[in-house]
């Protein structure tokens, strides 16, 4: 072959890497570092949801080992305040809490923190709990603050279970939980609408499965954006989106194909959380003085 014509061939094999590598570029461009979790106490995050009545202020919390307690911080990873609450499990007051999330409650017009005491690594607890803690103002200024929250326990129809999934759908006022570690996880869900040390069984909703290899493709995250249209699940390794159709229930929405977002694995990622106008999404992961990452939420 003539060097002229190697030389046709291999000039657009090289424009086509270049735009390769360009596009990847521009598409990772949407992951900006917001900040960096401020206190050392703030070490194995695992969940994170918008307040609905403080601006860029932030819910977080620990996973196993830590007390009945969670965060208010701001994006860029400012300890605000610390919340303790009235944990029902000993010792510590909670067992494994893997998630957050914030929604509606029983008062109208209020806004509601749900904290999801329900990692279970050795599927063997009998139930799991949810605490839910009316929102307030003052955790964007006071340093401390003790609240009481309102438990409720909630048991799986099929054996207890891993999760670290804990959802809020504004919408039809359901409560989602997805589990975790099988090659296909379960969709289960409760209404919001419970009393204090209430006992209630899930209803399994759906199954979804996620290609990969375990533990990467484990779920391990998930949040609704606050008017009830799209959906994030994570994984160690990816994140997926949903966008719900008209009267669609978001069980229904997860059983469609997700979208991949354009996303970089942390260390041990963990929490995601929309901002509350849904145009990007938060993610975190464990370890002291762990990044916060901000990406921009697909247009489509």
């Amino acid at each position: 072959m003539s060097r002229s014509k190697k030389l046709k061939l291999l000039i657009p094999f090289i424009i086509l890497i270049f735009v390769g590598a360009f596009a990847k570029h521009r598409l990772f461009d949407k992951k900006v570092q917001s900040g960096t979790l401020s206190s050392k106490q703030m070490d194995e995050i695992s969940g994170i949801a918008a307040s609905s009545i403080s601006p860029n202020i932030y819910y977080v919390h620990n996973d196993s080992g830590d007390t009945s307690r969670f965060f208010a911080i701001t994006p860029d990873g400012k300890l605000k305040t610390t919340i303790y609450f009235n944990g029902t499990h000993k010792p510590l007051g909670v067992r494994d809490c893997e998630d957050i999330a914030v929604g509606p409650g029983p008062v109208k017009g209020k806004s509601y923190v749900y904290i999801g005491d329900i990692g279970d690594n050795n599927n063997w607890w009998p139930f799991l709990t949810i605490y839910r803690i009316p929102e307030k103002k003052s955790w964007a200024t006071d340093s401390l603050s003790n609240v009481v929250a309102v438990p409720v326990n909630l048991k799986y129809p099929d054996g207890a279970k891993d999760a670290e999934t804990l959802m809020i759908d504004p919408v039809e006022k359901l409560l989602y939980i997805v589990t975790k570690r099988s090659d296909t996880v379960g969709v289960y869900t409760a209404p919001l609408n419970y009393t204090a040390n209430d006992t209630l069984k899930l209803t399994k909703r759906a199954r979804l499965f996620f290609p990969g290899f375990r533990p990467f493709k484990w779920i391990t995250g998930g949040d609704i954006s606050k008017d009830g249209q799209q959906v994030l699940l994570r994984s160690y390794e990816k994140v997926y989106y949903w966008r719900r159709q008209p009267k669609e229930h978001i069980w229904d929405t997860m059983v469609r194909k997700p979208e991949e977002v354009p996303y970089k694995p942390e260390k041990q990622g963990e929490a995601i959380g929309f901002t509350p106008d849904a145009k990007g999404f938060y993610t975190t992961s464990e370890g002291v003085f762990a990044p916060i990452y901000y990406y921009t939420t697909p247009t489509n």
